[in-house]
């Protein structure tokens, strides 16, 4: 169920969107939140560091493994303005994440909605079950500051 606060952590993830956007990335913004509090968050910033592997959901999942000195994330959220794509599905999945908020589908090369449903698909990755999945959250907000980079592109 989708909660007031999720719609709080998603207008943050729409705040670092945008810094993806100013940067010249895609305009994707994540965080992780545990027991109530951030504990790491990212924008995509594939071009501005010459990193194929760093989308705003890897950046946060990074974050949060440092705040919390470990890779497990058990009982933690992983909230990003777009659905994550297999490679993040499958860091949230090892990384133990319980729930993953997002706000668009990413379509082909999304970790739900895509011909690889790794976030839903009962299977153990990592030993880890599913995370549950919500989507839709500020979805015409997350669509907006995509279709800026569309625009811009």
């Amino acid at each position: 169920m989708v909660t007031e606060q999720d719609a709080t952590y998603m207008r943050r993830c729409l705040e670092l969107a945008r810094r993806a956007l100013a940067a010249g990335d895609v305009p994707v913004g994540a965080l992780v939140v545990h027991a109530g509090r951030v504990i790491g968050e990212g924008h995509e910033c594939t071009r501005e560091r010459l990193d194929p592997a760093a989308h705003a959901e890897i950046e946060a999942l990074r974050a949060a493994c440092r705040t919390l000195g470990t890779l497990d994330l058990s009982g933690a959220t992983l909230y990003t303005t777009v659905e994550p794509c297999v490679l993040c599905a499958y860091a949230a999945r090892h990384a133990r994440i319980a729930r993953v908020v997002f706000g668009v589908n990413a379509g082909a090369l999304g970790g739900v909605s895509g011909p690889y449903p790794l976030l839903t698909d009962p299977t153990p990755v990592a030993g880890a079950a599913p995370p549950a999945v919500e989507g839709g959250v500020l979805a015409d907000d997350c669509a907006r500051v995509l279709s800026a980079h569309k625009a811009g592109a």
